[in-house]
């Protein structure tokens, strides 16, 4: 459908304001009956395989690795661990730098 061509160069500021967030808002409209409708597809064709989205897809943990197991425990403080992934910990970094070789705190 082609839109009505407008002279925006005869609008005030505030309607061009007002234009602005009326067609920011019909744009954000148009997305989410868009989301909708894609989502509306792929229940049907879930549901034909008799299955749900969340079967497909994963749940809702979608995106997220799952926690790794620890690798490292700290000897003065069982209870700390790591597994190696990410920041070292602090107590990590300080049996390093004591000359601890990041094998002997391997769990």
């Amino acid at each position: 459908m082609a839109a009505k061509k407008m002279d925006l160069e005869k609008l005030s500021l505030d309607e061009l304001k007002a234009l602005k967030k009326d067609v920011e808002k019909a744009i954000g409209d148009f997305h989410k009956r868009k989301r909708s409708e894609a989502m509306k597809e792929i229940q049907a064709v879930a549901k034909k395989h008799g299955l749900t989205v969340d079967d497909i897809v994963g749940g809702k943990g979608k995106g997220k690795k799952p926690k790794a197991p620890a690798k490292y425990r700290n000897p003065a403080d069982p209870s700390q661990e790591w597994s190696g992934r990410g920041r070292q910990p602090a107590w990590f970094k300080t049996a390093i730098a004591a000359g601890k070789k990041p094998a002997s705190l391997e769990i």
